[in-house]
């Protein structure tokens, strides 16, 4: 893993972990679309959720490309982090599988995900141009996710 400071026009210790961050967000986000699109019978909510995720894919495959232009290691995540997902999902829609109830789950989800990133953004300020413009493109991108899903409310 080639991070330990900046070798050249290289990635930084920074750039690293905010594009790592991008890749665990938009891959939990994927994961959760993917999940709670079974439990969807509204159609127009049942697209933008898949619209939504197909712009995670892209999001995630944009953090992948950079990290693996500068051969750093991708983020990888745990089984433990799928199951509680999963488990998270189920029991939140076991009694309530209504429209509005996960409108209310996916922009939840949307919020988590951009506290995690200011969060990586605000303890990585050495991260480069490059990195910050795909942490801010994925931070755009949850807010107009938040910003559809609110109709189903």
């Amino acid at each position: 893993m080639k991070v330990k400071g900046r070798q050249g026009n290289g990635m930084n210790e920074d750039d690293a972990r905010v594009l790592q961050e991008v890749q665990k967000n938009t891959q939990m986000a994927m994961q959760a679309a993917s999940m709670i699109g079974n439990k969807i019978y509204d159609n127009d909510l049942a697209m933008v959720v898949r619209q939504q995720e197909m712009g995670y894919q892209s999001l995630y495959q944009e953090a992948t490309k950079c990290l693996m232009k500068e051969q750093v290691k991708s983020y990888q995540s745990s089984g433990f982090q799928e199951l509680m997902l999963k488990s998270a999902i189920t029991g939140n829609t076991m009694l309530n599988d209504s429209t509005s109830h996960i409108a209310e789950l996916m922009i939840k989800g949307n919020n988590r995900g951009l506290t995690d990133m200011w969060k990586i953004m605000n303890h990585h300020k050495n991260a480069g141009k490059e990195s910050v413009e795909v942490a801010k493109e994925l931070m755009d991108f949850e807010e107009k996710c938040i910003q559809s899903l609110k109709v189903y409310l």
